[in-house]
């Protein structure tokens, strides 16, 4: 992947993590300011947690055009909402599920253009993907979508790993990104429409 190309769409990424931040924040009541720190830690916490532990500089701090797509796509979404406030929440859910499927992506990219193994890669992929949700759930006071049955991190992972078979059957780039893009999104969306769940324990009944 090329660094244009790569850099391009980490800022989609962040844009649609932004704007799913911000559509979090308008449910629960967010208020003022407090949107912008949804918005900002949805967007940004991922992939800044990744570029620690891959011991490379923060990617917004080096390069600030990512604090211009996260706040630029906070704007439009709150001015979008001031227009259609009974915004369905399919839309929140479908933006969430695409940008989590994006960054899941990069984070794949950049680990192997750091040199890492592909398990480490899918890892930090999954990391990048569902970080910034998690902690945007915790600000909102939701129980955090990764902590739930329903499938989250597993589709994150699950999109790595059609990344990775297909990069190793040695498909184009191309093809490995929408492999896992498409993965990702279908598991998520189709977990939430048809109630796919992951449960590896099964349920406990009292005597």
């Amino acid at each position: 992947m090329t660094s244009d190309y790569f850099h391009f769409l980490n800022l989609i990424g962040v844009a649609f993590f932004a704007v799913a931040g911000t559509l979090l924040g308008y449910e629960k009541k967010v208020g003022g300011f407090g949107i912008v720190v949804v918005a900002s830690v949805t967007a940004l916490g991922g992939g800044s947690l990744r570029d620690l532990l891959l011991n490379e500089p923060v990617f917004w701090v080096a390069d600030q055009a990512y604090l211009y797509s996260t706040y630029a796509a906070t704007i439009v979404a709150i001015v979008f909402i001031r227009y259609l406030p009974h915004l369905s929440n399919y839309y929140f859910l479908l933006i969430d599920a695409v940008g989590m499927a994006i960054f899941n992506i990069v984070g794949i990219e950049k680990s192997l253009i750091e040199g890492t193994g592909m398990l480490i890669a899918i890892t930090m992929g999954t990391t990048t993907g569902i970080f910034g949700g998690l902690i945007r759930d915790v600000i909102c006071r939701e129980v955090p979508s990764v902590m739930r049955s329903e499938m989250y991190a597993s589709a994150c992972v699950s999109g790595g790993l059609a990344y990775g078979a297909l990069f190793y059957f040695g498909a184009p780039y191309i093809w490995c990104i929408f492999g896992s893009l498409f993965t990702t999104v279908f598991l998520r969306m189709g977990a939430l429409h048809w109630d796919w769940q992951l449960k590896f324990f099964k349920k406990r009944y009292r005597q």
